[in-house]
């Protein structure tokens, strides 16, 4: 199921990149060749940005990747440095339930209640915001996992 999901995230950045990127090569063509610019693009292209970097570090938890600062851990024994790694698993998970999992559900729901849509796109903000705890529940699921998405063969990953 990990790797299904895994394949299933790999899949979904690959899209919203995409998305992004024709986005912006569409509104600098409008723009420049046209001469009046599209104006959803630039909206299109915000949206897919905040959710390739919500996905994104749940893509870097995965692979072990996340951004963590090494030097205490990498000067300590080896029974102090597993001691290091699991605090910083747990704390990662800490925010991430906390902060993403509750305040980002929170801030889903009241943006659902107030009805609040985009300007250009007319997309309900609470499909925007979604990331948040979709991000959270992800980074969840892969900080405690024993084998980060990296270190697995290609055909376990990939082929979930």
């Amino acid at each position: 199921m990990i790797k299904g999901i895994h394949r299933l995230l790999e899949c979904t950045l690959v899209v919203l990149m995409l998305i992004l990127v024709v986005s912006v090569l569409w509104q600098v063509l409008s723009r420049y060749l046209l001469g009046t610019p599209a104006f959803w693009t630039e909206e299109l292209a915000r949206f897919a940005l905040v959710w390739v970097g919500l996905l994104g570090a749940a893509y870097a938890v995965a692979h072990g990747q996340h951004l963590a600062l090494d030097i205490l851990p990498a000067r300590a024994a080896p029974k102090m440095q597993a001691f290091y790694k699991q605090g910083s698993r747990i704390a990662v998970a800490i925010f991430a339930t906390a902060v993403m999992m509750v305040g980002g559900s929170r801030l889903v729901a009241i943006t659902w209640q107030l009805d609040q849509v985009s300007a250009a796109l007319g997309l309900p903000m609470a499909l925007v915001y979604a990331a948040v705890p979709l991000s959270g529940c992800l980074i969840v699921l892969f900080v405690f996992q024993d084998t980060p998405a990296g270190d697995m063969p290609a055909s376990e990953v990939n082929h979930g």
